[in-house]
C-alpha cells in the first residue's frame, strides 16, 4: 500500500452558519443545536440541517475526529494495513459496522445503515463516487486533492456541525496542550530540520514536501521547520509529496527523519543509498505511528507524540 499516494488529500473545509430567520441569525448555536450549516468543498456544498445523529466516517481523520468529539459513527472505515486489533488509539462502539475500502466505499453497505451524514476526504476520489454518497445523505468530501488538513480545521468542522464550537475549541487545546508542553521541555527542537517520508519496497521513497501540509503542522508545533532540500523540490515541482528514487538519500539528511518501510522491514533499508550513513536522527517508526503523522488527528497526534518521543529526545539533544 502507497500510504502517501493513497493520502496525498487536503479538506481545508471551509464552513458557513446559514441563516434561519430572526436577528439573532448570526449569534453561536447553542451546545447540542444548530441552524443551518453550509461546507464548501470540491463537488460543491453540502447543507446539514439540524444535529446529525447517524453519521458514518469514510476516513481515519473524520473517525478520530468523531470519537474526540463524543460521536459515535454508525460506520467507520477500516484499514486493512493496519494491525488486526485495530488502530492502537482508537475505542470504536461494538454495534458501529466496519467499512472495507478496497474498492472504494461500499455503497450499499452505507445505504443500509441509513445515515443521516456522511464525511470523508481521500476516501471520496471522484465525483461519481460523492453522487452516489450524496443520494443517500449529505456527505462532506475534501476541498481538493493536493492536501491533508490540519486536524483543528476538521475538529473546528465538527463543532458546527454538531452544534458544539466550545467542545471543540476544548478538543483543541488538550491536544494542542499536549504538543506545547513537550516544545517547552524540548527547546533543543527549535530550528531543527524534519522529514516525514516513506520507502514502498521495489518502489520509490515519497516524502512530504509541502509546509502548508496537514502532517507538517505537528513537527512545526514543535518549534521545527521542513528540510530546506525538501521544501524546495517541491516547489520546483509543485507536489505536495514528492516521489523520488531510492537514491535520493539527499533528501532523507534532516536532524529528525520520521520514516516507514512499507511492504517489508528494516532490512530493506539496504535498497536506499547512504540511509546508514544519515547524519541526523532516524525514526523508523510502525505503520499505525505513521499514518498518525501523515493524517494526523485529535487522537493520533497524542499516540504518535509518545512513541515519537525518545527520537525527539534525541534530536533535541543533538548538535545542529
Amino acid at each position: 500500500m502507497n500510504l502517501f499516494r493513497l493520502v496525498p488529500l487536503a479538506l481545508g473545509l471551509t464552513v458557513a452558519l446559514a441563516a434561519c430567520g430572526g436577528d439573532d441569525g448570526d449569534a453561536a448555536p447553542a451546545a447540542g443545536t444548530t441552524d443551518a450549516v453550509t461546507v464548501e468543498h470540491q463537488f460543491g456544498t453540502t447543507e446539514i440541517t439540524g444535529v446529525p445523529e447517524r453519521i458514518v466516517t469514510i476516513d481515519l481523520q473524520w473517525t478520530d475526529v468523531m470519537l474526540a468529539m463524543g460521536v459515535e459513527p454508525v460506520g467507520y472505515s477500516v484499514d486493512a494495513f493496519m494491525p488486526e486489533s485495530g488502530v492502537p488509539w482508537q475505542e470504536l462502539p461494538a454495534d458501529a459496522e466496519a467499512l472495507p475500502l478496497v474498492d472504494g466505499p461500499p455503497i450499499e453497505q452505507i445505504a443500509a445503515l441509513e445515515p443521516d451524514l456522511i464525511v470523508g476526504s481521500y476516501s471520496i476520489a471522484d465525483q461519481g463516487v460523492y453522487d452516489q454518497l450524496a443520494a443517500i445523505a449529505p456527505t462532506i468530501a475534501g476541498a481538493d486533492e493536493l492536501q491533508v488538513t490540519p486536524w483543528q480545521d476538521l475538529v473546528r468542522t465538527a463543532g458546527e456541525i454538531l452544534g458544539e464550537p466550545d467542545r471543540a475549541e476544548e478538543v483543541i487545546e488538550d491536544v494542542d496542550g499536549e504538543v506545547a508542553a513537550v516544545a517547552a521541555a524540548l527547546p533543543g527542537l527549535a530550528g531543527k530540520t524534519f522529514s516525514l517520508a516513506q520507502y514502498v519496497v521495489g518502489d520509490s521513497m515519497y516524502v512530504v514536501a509541502d509546509e502548508q501540509d496537514g502532517s507538517s503542522v505537528f513537527f512545526q508545533q514543535l518549534g521545527m521547520t521542513m528540510f530546506p532540500a525538501v521544501r524546495d523540490e517541491g516547489e520546483a515541482t509543485g507536489d505536495t509529496r514528492i516521489m523520488v528514487s531510492p537514491e535520493r538519500s539527499d533528501l532523507l539528511r534532516a536532524d529528525l527523519l520520521a520514516f516507514l518501510v512499507n511492504g517489508g522491514d528494516e532490512s530493506d533499508l539496504a535498497d536506499i543509498a547512504g540511509f546508514d550513513q544519515l547524519p541526523g536522527t532516524v525514526a523508523v517508526l510502525d505503520y499505525p505511528t505513521i499514518v498518525g503523522l501523515n493524517t494526523p488527528s485529535p487522537l493520533s497526534i497524542p499516540y504518535a507524540l509518545e512513541q515519537l518521543r525518545p527520537y525527539l529526545d534525541e534530536a533535541a539533544g543533538a548538535a545542529g
